[in-house]
């Protein structure tokens, strides 16, 4: 299977629930022949669009777009589907974002999330990434309050043919970073992958904690980090939301790689978090294969949602 058609079918099941929503549930709105658009069409299309993860901001400027098209006419099923469409592509359109990479010396990326939310797993993918472009490595090992995480970071490296700095248990994880930023520089590596300890955005510690990770890792080269990217788990939904706002308003997040988007029916919480945050999606996760990971498409993520409708 090709790159887009892997892309395809991965975000084909991942919004499936929208995609059902959009399918099932607005076919049922015309079982005649059109309908006309008063309240009771708009308050039964509002719901459908809600429960479809959409968020209600979005679901609200689709209501509103009808309503100023259509009130009081009949509309036809094509009509509102056209009409969702392109709402959702002005909404969730967005510049091709690729990785920010350093003028000169090391790219420094922190990578940040909560706990289970797929972040290890993202890093060594995005490792390989750059790995398969030619670039050399160092991963920096923060997550030093499981063991189980440096160590798994550790056997993706020595898979990988990259550097990484570990610590001991406990360890301050700033220090780590610090350590990371310093081995890129004395090696000359292209790119400096900072891993943290998963962490809720409510744990107000603890997002401070992050807030000096990233104060450190600009002490040896101001720009750094170049880039903060959140690591949202797309089965999550819509509390994906509020975490990306939490972390973005500690760390200053510069992007959204969205995780496990394969084994999720709730891909279209991509629209509020767009809406909402302003965060770029900039990678999503495809597969649990090493190379699944593939950059966001905004006209993909439309065309998968529409496909077949």
């Amino acid at each position: 299977m090709g790159i887009f058609g892997k892309i395809k079918e991965a975000l084909g099941r991942g919004v499936e629930k929208t995609k059902t929503a959009l399918a099932t549930d607005i076919r049922d709105l015309f079982k005649k022949q059109g309908r006309l658009v008063d309240e009771s069409f708009l308050d039964d299309l509002q719901e459908i669009l809600i429960k479809s993860d959409m968020g209600v901001a979005a679901s609200q400027e689709i209501i509103d777009e009808i309503k100023s098209q259509f009130r009081a006419r009949k509309v036809e099923m094509e009509d509102v589907l056209d009409i969702v469409r392109n709402k959702l592509r002005t909404l969730m359109k967005q510049e091709e974002v690729p990785i920010k990479l350093a003028e000169s010396g090391p790219t420094v990326i922190m990578v940040v999330g909560v706990n289970g939310s797929g972040k290890t797993t993202s890093i060594a993918k995005l490792a390989n990434l750059f790995k398969s472009q030619g670039k050399s490595v160092v991963l920096g090992a923060g997550d030093t309050f499981r063991a189980a995480a440096v160590e798994q970071l550790t056997i993706w490296a020595e898979r990988l043919g990259v550097d990484i700095v570990t610590a001991q248990p406990g360890a301050d994880p700033a220090s780590v970073g610090h350590r990371a930023v310093a081995r890129a520089l004395e090696t000359g590596a292209d790119i400096c992958i900072v891993d943290t300890a998963g962490r809720l955005q409510t744990q107000t510690n603890l997002m401070q904690e992050l807030t000096k990770i990233h104060r450190v890792l600009g002490k040896q080269i101001p720009e750094a980090p170049h880039e903060v990217l959140l690591v949202l788990d797309a089965t999550t939904g819509q509390p994906g939301i509020s975490q990306a706002q939490g972390f973005t308003q500690a760390v200053n997040c510069t992007g959204i790689i969205l995780a496990k988007l394969d084994g999720t029916a709730k891909g279209g919480v991509v629209v509020p978090i767009r809406q909402k945050v302003g965060l770029p999606v900039k990678f999503i996760g495809v597969g649990e294969q090493i190379d699944d990971l593939e950059p966001f498409n905004s006209e993909a993520f439309i065309e998968a949602l529409f496909a077949g409708l």
